[in-house]
């Protein structure tokens, strides 16, 4: 891939079922191959593109102007394999926008989006009508899709021959392909620790482990491959599983390391990814939404208490279920405690005794409404109670 510029050239996006838009270079010139998926967020852009639950997914943004606030060191989602800031990447496949600013104006820029898109190789399109688009994603659903540019242009059905020779979301495993590769550890924020937490990594955002070291609690961010004992020798007070991308059907080994979590009597708090794994360790089963939710706009209601949240998601799989649920499992009875006021869709799991939840949508935020944020205190609450 070279080097790219908005406006200097022509870039074609083209989805799997035909339907092409014709727009002009942003970021990289080149070719790239993902799911084509929308996001409603208004701001956020720069936490978005680094949040590894993007990963393999070429995002459409609905907002109509992006890039005016540029990009910075600190907003960065993702961290090197390792824990190093320095490390921090794009995830996105693809990035296609209507109208990039042609200025960055904040005070907390270090370059342009459209410089670090160059920077890091990642294709985009700009110019495009992304209304019509995410009209036909809603329609027709989250779909295989394509951005050319440069080299890569070729007749319109050599494109679509490729965009329809990649795999599908469905069945991808994709979470051994973002998580750290060795461990680190995220320290509480000032004094001691009140408790240690192991993080299972199956593509964690940075603003995670801070929450928890807001709380006073260590975090152990470690691998997807992570298995009991390795929790067990650090002496975690609770286990934490992270978003991610990909199906969870194919995350089995993060299922069964759930399962002998649960048969510990560990306290587990899990969200996105993380909420779909102790579904199915619960014994649910998932399925591939239509078009998923995508954005920082979007109501759920806690059943129990009728609080209805504003909330930061991005998922593309969900649980089956219905609001209030309750049922069997081996670790006792569970509900279905949370569901998406917009379509129903689950929103959220809990073991009845209170030892294990979890959440589809992201409390941690980062961008977005912090309504949420309250899952920390709960969660730290209940390794208290636990170690009291």
């Amino acid at each position: 891939m070279s080097g790219g510029n908005f406006g200097g050239g022509t870039a074609v996006l083209v989805l799997e079922d035909g339907r092409i838009f014709r727009g002009s270079t942003f970021g990289a010139v080149g070719q790239t191959l993902g799911e084509a998926v929308f996001s409603t967020g208004m701001t956020g852009y720069q936490e978005t593109l680094t949040d590894p639950s993007y990963h393999r997914q070429i995002v459409v943004s609905t907002a109509p102007q992006i890039g005016n606030t540029g990009w910075n060191e600190e907003d960065n989602e993702s961290v090197g394999p390792t824990g190093d800031s320095a490390g921090a990447k794009i995830w996105v496949a693809g990035y296609v926008v209507r109208d990039p600013s042609r200025r960055t104006s904040s005070w907390r820029a270090t370059g342009s989006l459209q410089d670090e898109l160059v920077r890091q190789g990642v294709v985009g399109i700009a110019g495009i009508d992304t209304r019509a688009l995410v009209r036909h994603l809603r329609t027709r659903g989250s779909m295989r899709a394509g951005v050319f540019s440069g080299d890569a242009l070729a007749s319109d059905a050599e494109l679509l021959a490729r965009v329809k020779d990649q795999p599908s979301m469905l069945g991808a495993d994709l979470a051994g392909e973002v998580t750290t590769s060795s461990g680190y550890v995220v320290e509480p924020a000032g004094g001691d620790a009140r408790f240690t937490v192991a993080a299972i990594d199956l593509g964690i955002k940075t603003n995670t482990p801070r929450m928890f070291a807001d709380r006073g609690i260590r975090v152990h961010v470690l691998p997807s491959t992570a298995t009991l004992h390795d929790i067990l020798d650090l002496k975690a007070d609770g286990v934490f599983l992270s978003n991610g991308p990909g199906d969870p059907a194919t995350a089995d080994g993060a299922v069964h390391l759930t399962k002998e979590v649960l048969g510990q009597g560990l306290p587990l708090f899990g969200i996105c990814f993380g909420n779909q794994i102790l579904g199915r360790a619960l014994g649910l089963n998932t399925y591939k939404m239509k078009f998923g939710h995508r954005g920082i706009n979007i109501p759920v209601v806690e059943h129990d208490t009728g609080r209805i949240a504003i909330t930061a998601q991005n998922h593309g799989f969900a649980l089956e279920g219905e609001a209030g649920q309750e049922f069997d499992t081996p670790f006792g009875r569970a509900v279905i405690s949370h569901t998406c006021a917009n379509d129903g869709a689950v929103e959220g799991v809990r073991l009845l005794d209170g030892s294990a939840f979890s959440v589809q949508y992201h409390p941690e935020a980062a961008a977005g409404p912090h309504d949420a944020a309250y899952l920390f205190d709960r969660f730290a609450s209940l390794l208290e109670g636990d170690k009291s």
